[in-house]
C-alpha cells in the first residue's frame, strides 16, 4: 500500500469514529522517521482508544502490518507506527499541551475535511 493510500485509510477511519480536527502533516525530508503524521482528537479516553484500534484493524485488513503501538491503555493518547505513516489520536488538552502541529511547523500541513485529504 502506498504512502499517500495508507494516510488516505488513516483519516478515513478517523472520520467514519467521529474523530476531531484530523490534520495530516508531510515530514518528508525533515526527519528520517516517517514520511506523513496524521492526527485528530477524541473526546474521552474510550474514544481515543477505539479511533486508534480500528485504524488498525482497516490498515491490517489491507495488509499492512503496524510496526508497534503506545499508549493504548490509558487512552489519553496513542501512538501508531504504520512506517511511513504515523498516527496520533489524543484528547483535546493532551494534544494542546504536545502542540505536535507547531513542533512541525514549517513542515506541509493540511486539514482533512469530508474527503479533502492531503495528497
Amino acid at each position: 500500500m502506498q504512502n499517500e493510500q495508507l494516510v488516505q485509510l488513516a483519516v478515513a477511519t478517523l472520520e467514519d469514529m467521529k474523530a476531531q480536527d484530523i490534520t495530516v502533516i508531510d515530514v518528508r525530508g525533515k526527519t528520517s522517521v516517517t514520511d506523513f503524521m496524521v492526527i485528530a482528537s477524541g473526546t474521552s479516553s474510550r474514544h481515543v482508544k477505539s479511533m486508534a484500534n480500528e485504524v488498525l484493524e482497516k490498515v491490517k485488513e489491507q495488509g499492512v502490518r503496524p510496526i508497534g503501538s503506545e499508549g493504548l491503555e490509558g487512552g489519553e493518547w496513542a501512538l501508531l507506527d504504520l512506517g511511513d505513516v504515523v498516527v496520533h489520536a489524543m484528547q483535546t488538552a493532551t494534544r494542546q499541551f504536545y502542540d505536535l502541529e507547531r513542533l512541525w511547523q514549517g513542515a506541509e500541513q493540511s486539514r482533512a475535511q469530508h474527503g479533502a485529504e492531503h495528497e
